[in-house]
């Protein structure tokens, strides 16, 4: 009997010595993937006790003060009593407007980042984002305004609609049918008595499912700024005499997003150092035979409306602010939130090459979300319009800490 139990204890130890020698051989990243990732927003926010981040902004104050305001007139739609969720504790909009409002008259009263921060600490509760695993590492890319070359009529080079949300498609809220459901919806079209799931983007840019129906808000040289308008979700066409539209997302067609560079990098086509928005422009050019493959990886397809507004607007409908504001997954953190981040930005030559990255700090704005910005440990920056937004938001792929402050009750 002795000598059958040691043979056992002897194979437990074997095994056990297996899996440590295997979890040593495995890359990082794997063993994290084994972690839980955050899926409520009551553990998306983890309460800063003492460790308190050094509050410090590199932008001008009139940009986080028209953000700000901004971030009020969405408060100011809302019942006073509807509450968000800010980690374990909740807070009604009046409670988060007040303390925005209270924020704006510190930062406006004060440029001594002495007094902003003894202030903050005293009358202002911070939240730290949770990191996709709960390491607090969060994750940070960017997007912009692109301004792209267009025509009001489909002509010579261009041959690629952007098109404006179709009657057919409906938003079929599912806790109508089970309870079970809750805040659950799906997008789908009806046929034949049957609802089914809306159409692919490879339906609507190669069957051309869409065409001859007067969607058309305006057609494009390349099917690929096509594609990158519905990344980045907004900006400008610019007519024939320099005239430009703002265009911004009206509406999706319910298919998951799927990442074209990821599956570049999968393909072998690009490495993942090499990654950035710039590059996949520049592979894609360079190998035409590939292009439709590429893009119809993701199933997504957005939907576009003329905006009365110069600014692109986010998912609270307001005008985004350049450098100010940020999608974050709204299913985790609260909407319209007032939020520190450190993190790291580009330093451009004359030539607008990257010299280099800088680390950087600065008060933000939730006011958008994005279809792959998922999770605790992600987020994006809307870095505005023009060269320098445009190189940012393509090459931005930097580890970062996010923080959310509201005043104390």
């Amino acid at each position: 009997m002795e000598k059958g139990y040691t043979g056992l204890k002897i194979l437990y130890i074997s095994y056990a010595l297996i899996i440590f020698f295997l979890l040593l051989a495995a890359p990082l990243g794997c063993i994290q993937s084994l972690k839980k990732q955050i899926a409520s927003p009551e553990k998306a926010l983890v309460p800063v006790r003492y460790l308190y981040p050094e509050f410090s902004d590199d932008m001008d104050i009139d940009s986080l003060a028209q953000a700000v305001n901004r971030n009020i007139e969405y408060l100011n739609r809302l019942d006073p009593g509807y509450t968000f969720s800010y980690g374990p504790e909740k807070f009604t909009a009046l409670q988060v407007r007040e303390s925005q409002e209270a924020f704006l008259r510190l930062v406006s009263s004060t440029s001594d980042t002495g007094i902003l921060n003894r202030e903050i600490r005293k009358n202002f509760l911070v939240y730290r984002a949770a990191g996709r695993t709960g390491d607090g590492e969060v994750l940070f890319t960017g997007y912009y305004e692109p301004v792209l070359d267009a025509s009001m009529k489909e002509e010579g080079p261009f041959k690629y609609p952007i098109y404006r949300m179709p009657d057919d498609l409906i938003k079929v809220d599912l806790s109508m049918f089970n309870k079970k459901y809750k805040g659950e919806t799906i997008m789908a079209r009806l046929a034949d008595n049957r609802v089914l799931p809306y159409y692919s983007r490879k339906q609507i840019e190669d069957e051309k499912v869409l065409q001859g129906k007067g969607l058309e808000i305006a057609w494009l040289k390349d099917p690929l700024d096509v594609a990158f308008l519905q990344i980045q979700g907004s900006g400008r066409l610019r007519l024939e005499g320099e005239e430009t539209i703002p265009v911004g997302y009206m509406a999706a067609n319910g298919h998951p997003y799927n990442s074209i560079g990821k599956y570049m990098i999968e393909k072998g086509y690009l490495t993942s150092e090499e990654m950035s928005m710039q590059a996949i422009r520049s592979y894609l050019a360079g190998h035409p035979e590939i292009l439709n493959d590429v893009l119809n990886y993701n199933p997504s397809y957005v939907f576009f409306r003329v905006l009365d507004k110069d600014s692109p607007l986010g998912n609270i409908q307001v005008p985004l602010t350049g450098g100010r504001s940020i999608a974050m997954d709204s299913s985790l953190f609260p909407k319209g939130a007032l939020c520190f981040i450190t993190c790291k930005k580009p330093v451009i030559g004359s030539r607008g090459e990257i010299q280099g990255w800088t680390r950087f700090s600065r008060f933000v704005m939730n006011q958008d979300t994005g279809g792959a910005i998922k999770g605790a440990g992600r987020a994006d920056i809307f870095w505005g319009n023009g060269r320098y937004a445009e190189i940012a938001a393509g090459y931005m792929k930097h580890e970062g800490e996010l923080f959310v402050l509201i005043k104390r009750p």
